[in-house]
Order: C-alpha cells, then structure tokens, then sequence
C-alpha cells in the first residue's frame, strides 16, 4: 500500500476523515495477514514510511504509524503519505 491520503472534504470533519483513514490502513493489514503464509516464515512483517509526500516519507515501526497520524491530525496536515509493505518475518528463538 502506497497512498497519499488527502483530507480536503469540506462537508467531513477532519477528526472523521482521519478515522476512515486508520479504518482503510487497518483494513489492509488484515486483508495482508490473511495471506498465506510461505514455507518456513513464521508471520507477516511490514515495512513502513509515513511522511507529508514519497519523497519525505522517513521509516517507522507500524505501531507507531497511528501515532504519527493523530500527530498530522493535532498539526491540521491535510496531506500525508503512508507506504506499508509486506515482508517475511522471523522469530528469533530465545536461549535456554
């Protein structure tokens, strides 16, 4: 997922526009984790970028990502860009 979310309606308030945007990007994530999964990887991992535009775009850990959202929402950024890819993950084994 690679979009640039414009929150420009005049009739929708920001607060709702920003919900249906974490709705949309949440909906993704778990159409992605629904995929199967390769042999020998454990789970889903992702790698994203948030930022007002691609080429501002910095990485960050999706936990974070809502968190980066409600700070655009609390600066009235009506323009950002967020870039979420799947990737394989692997869990590292804990020794005894």
């Amino acid at each position: 997922m690679k979009t640039t979310f414009k929150l420009d309606k005049p009739k929708v308030k920001l607060a709702r526009q920003i919900e249906s945007t974490k709705s949309t990007i949440n909906k993704y994530l778990k159409r992605e984790r629904k995929k199967q999964l390769p042999t020998g990887v454990d789970f889903w991992d992702f790698a994203c970028k948030f930022g007002e535009s691609s080429e501002d775009a910095s990485s960050c850990h999706l936990e974070d990502l809502t968190k980066l959202i409600d700070q655009a929402e609390e600066k009235e950024q009506t323009v950002f860009y967020v870039e979420i890819v799947a990737k394989e993950g692997f869990r590292n084994k804990r020794k005894k």
